[in-house]
């Protein structure tokens, strides 16, 4: 099977229309994973055609690149790979670095955890605002030519910082957050962003699961789940924004789909541009989340759902990265 394909940005990366998102398949965000069930759902991917797989060195402090390196291994021609460096542990604290120096060897640690010699994507995966973009852009640029990387990407830059970043080497993509429930990059990153011929990849486009409609308690998550710390899902955001998610559900139901769909099917209208990656560890949530690329949403639809506003910002840790990085000197 073969699903629609999409270019992202003007560098020839092309990739399935829709792509996973491979972070809950560790322990790291989502509560305890079943590794066997996640190799299992990247298998089921490559089936549906869903061939553009998303990781980063942090996601399992480095377990998830080598799962998916399991998971791919003998099928590298099959997929498109991402992943991600720039979040760093030390120490027992988290930071950032995207010091020219750490480029290269985030790089050859991934493609040695992946198994690996070319990665077809390779994001920063937040600014470091300390470090002006034109130098870790510079550094990210050289792996390129060295053939270890095929495309540049970003992830959670700002307007500014993606102009700065252009000016040193094309970007093919930027990922940040974009649902029904994150509008925030439509104001001045995603104009940028068609302007200069990136394309976007949305992570958590079904608003951290909220707009499935199946998270109704938050008690009922695990202790470790990051939702827990979410803005959108403490007491009295959760609330109301679980009465926005009837909204998605009646446009479900008259289409014959679930909600999740519906989330999807309003992203992928977006443009031909967007290419959303859909996080799962499960083969049923990985098939129904493929299947929004064959709902069609009215232009009712569409007005109904742009008008939902949710309560609650967004997590504290996506708001701070989107300051500029400093000027270079």
């Amino acid at each position: 099977m073969a699903l629609p394909t999409r270019t992202l940005g003007s560098t020839g990366l092309t990739t399935s229309a829709q792509g996973l998102g491979c972070m809950s398949m560790t322990d790291f965000a989502y509560g305890p994973a079943d590794e066997q069930e996640s190799l299992a759902t990247i298998a089921r991917a490559l089936e549906l055609g869903v061939t553009f797989l998303d990781t980063a060195d942090i996601y399992g402090l480095t377990e998830n690149e080598r799962l998916a390196g399991r998971a791919i291994a003998g099928r590298r021609d099959e997929v498109v790979l991402a992943t991600k460096f720039g979040n760093v542990f030390r120490d027992g604290q988290r930071g950032v670095d995207g010091s020219p120096a750490y480029v290269p060897q985030a790089c050859d640690a991934s493609l040695d955890r992946l198994g690996v010699e070319t990665i077809d994507l390779y994001y920063l995966h937040r600014p470091d605002t300390s470090v002006p973009i034109e130098d870790t852009v510079g550094a990210m640029a050289e792996l390129v030519a060295a053939g270890k990387v095929r495309h540049l990407g970003l992830s959670e830059a700002s307007a500014d910082t993606i102009r700065r970043a252009v000016a040193v080497h094309p970007i093919a993509a930027l990922q940040s957050e974009w649902s029904l429930f994150s509008r925030d990059i439509e104001n001045e990153v995603l104009p940028v962003c068609r302007e200069l011929g990136i394309g976007i990849v949305p992570f958590s486009p079904l608003g951290r699961g909220m707009l499935t409609g199946t998270v109704t308690n938050v008690d009922a998550l695990a202790e470790n789940d990051f939702r827990r710390t979410n803005p959108r899902f403490a007491d009295g955001n959760f609330e109301h924004n679980l009465q926005l998610v009837e909204v998605v559900k009646e446009i479900a139901a008259a289409h014959g789909c679930t909600p999740g769909q519906v989330a999807l099917a309003w992203l992928q209208a977006q443009g031909e541009d967007v290419v959303p990656i859909p996080g799962t560890k499960r083969r049923r949530y990985l098939e129904e989340n493929a299947g929004a690329l064959d709902v069609a949403l009215s232009d009712d639809d569409r007005a109904r759902l742009e008008g939902l506003r949710p309560a609650g910002d967004r997590h504290f840790d996506m708001g701070f990265v989107e300051r500029d990085t400093p000027a270079r000197t």
